[in-house]
């Protein structure tokens, strides 16, 4: 299964974006084409590769940013095509932008709207020739989950409860029934009971996901399957690289210790630095027009301070003072720290909305600039709330063997946290953050991050 910038992707959703830019690629030239021949055509062709990949680009990043590329959930042909029209509309507003700085680039009208016609209708053609394979699961891998228990359950809820997996149980293999089983996966008592589904159904892999493993795991059996040309995995494992996260309750210490990653050498480590000052003092620069406006706007609508600083937990333990906006009334934890709430009448009205578009975050960057802090990286918490989580989930301080950051994987991936269960929820991406931790790994959640402040998702 190949992976982008640390992330995995199926090959089968790698064909498809790749065959949908080719489409918008292929619209624009043949439009191109039609109207000046073939002769004019050739003559100018590298001008028209250059202006058609301009608008692939822009159109493939709109169609990504309206979450036309996020097919976990069943889409209906209505709703992807509404979807489309306004990512191309944005499209063609960024265009006009680029073609206003750049006049070389510019399309004539009649090959540019005879080409978005044409690749409009390509798009839908492709796109519903892609549902339906994704409704019938073609191109799928078959696997057998070897337990029934909790992290088989989990394993069940990442595959089954997605349009777009890339995999199909076709059946576990332990003493009891698990829950999650909406394909109805037969249940078999014995791996040997497996043989005649491996020859038939052309198994690949086989996960185990054995709650406990002591005396329990079939080796002889699973070494014979290996023989075989099937995959033996790990459930943990298994569940990390289809998720994106590590199911931090079915971890054991030595599964961090013998696992791969957990590393970042001192040459990434000044390079990442160095990227953090110069997007921090762009960013900050950029910004400074909306900065300064939040905190006119803070001051007038209530008494306090524009911006309020308050104690995080950074790197190896370490205490600093982080600075934000305030989007509070003055005398909101009065009474002490609380988790903030969804819908929390603390908040002003202006303090919703710099917490939509994560304005309020934006002083960070000094502490980016200070070097208590990153770009990316796990959310710095509170010492009164790190004393509590540390005693209730294993490994919860081994997220503080990085700097903190502005925004992060668990950010992008997960809501806003607020209680217990979440704080857990956004270690288990934490610690995939840590263990896959990379330059390009931080340029992912960078991208990722534009997307969910431009649609406001995960804020309170």
């Amino acid at each position: 299964m190949p992976f982008i910038l640390n992330k995995y992707y199926h090959v089968r959703d790698i064909i498809f974006f790749l065959g949908e830019g080719f489409l918008i690629f292929l619209s624009l030239l043949m439009a191109d084409w039609l109207y000046k021949g073939g002769f004019m055509f050739q003559m100018n062709i590298l001008e028209e590769i250059v202006q058609s990949g301009i608008v692939t680009i822009v159109f493939q990043l709109n169609l990504y940013f309206f979450d036309l590329y996020d097919l976990k959930k069943d889409l209906t042909l209505s709703i992807t095509a509404t979807r489309i029209t306004q990512a191309f509309g944005v499209g063609c507003i960024l265009l006009g932008g680029i073609y206003y700085s750049l006049p070389e680039m510019i399309i004539p009208d009649k090959v540019f709207w005879t080409g978005y016609a044409v690749i409009c209708v390509m798009i839908l053609l492709w796109r519903a020739v892609y549902y339906f394979i994704l409704r019938k699961r073609m191109f799928i891998r078959a696997i057998i989950v070897l337990g029934t228990g909790r992290l088989a359950e989990d394993i069940s809820k990442e595959i089954e409860g997605k349009q777009d997996s890339p995999y199909k149980i076709l059946g576990f293999v332990g003493d009891r029934k698990t829950i999650f089983n909406p394909n109805k996966a037969p249940f078999y008592d014995d791996i040997d009971d497996i043989d005649v589904l491996t020859s038939k159904k052309h198994v690949e892999r086989i996960v185990v996901a054995l709650d406990d493993r002591r005396g329990k795991t079939p080796i002889k059996k699973l070494l014979k399957y290996k023989m075989q040309g099937v995959v033996i995995e790990q459930g943990i494992s298994f569940y990390e690289r289809v998720a994106g996260r590590m199911l931090v309750e079915n971890m054991e210490p030595s599964w961090i210790i013998y696992s791969g990653g957990f590393s970042f050498t001192r040459w990434q480590q000044t390079v990442k630095r160095l990227t953090d000052i110069v997007l921090s003092l762009a960013i900050l620069c950029l910004s400074s027009p909306v900065m300064l406006v939040a905190a006119l706007i803070i001051k007038m609508e209530s008494s306090g301070p524009f911006l309020y600083s308050q104690e995080r937990v950074g790197k190896k333990n370490a205490a600093f003072t982080v600075h934000k906006f305030r989007s509070m009334r003055q005398d909101a934890e009065k009474a002490g720290a609380v988790w903030a709430m969804e819908n929390d009448d603390r908040v002003t009205r202006f303090g919703k909305i710099i917490r939509k578009f994560r304005i309020d975050e934006l002083p960070q960057l000094w502490n980016v600039l200070n070097g208590d802090m990153s770009l990316v990286g796990p959310r710095p918490e509170r010492p009164v709330f790190v004393e509590q989580l540390a005693e209730k989930i294993p490994f919860y301080q081994i997220r503080h063997d990085v700097k903190p950051g502005i925004t992060g994987w668990a950010q992008v991936c997960y809501p806003y946290g607020a209680s217990e269960e979440d704080a857990l929820r956004k270690l288990e991406y934490d610690l995939y953050y840590m263990k896959n931790l990379s330059l390009s790994m931080d340029l992912l959640v960078v991208f990722m991050t534009v997307k969910t402040v431009l649609f406001k998702k995960g804020s309170r």
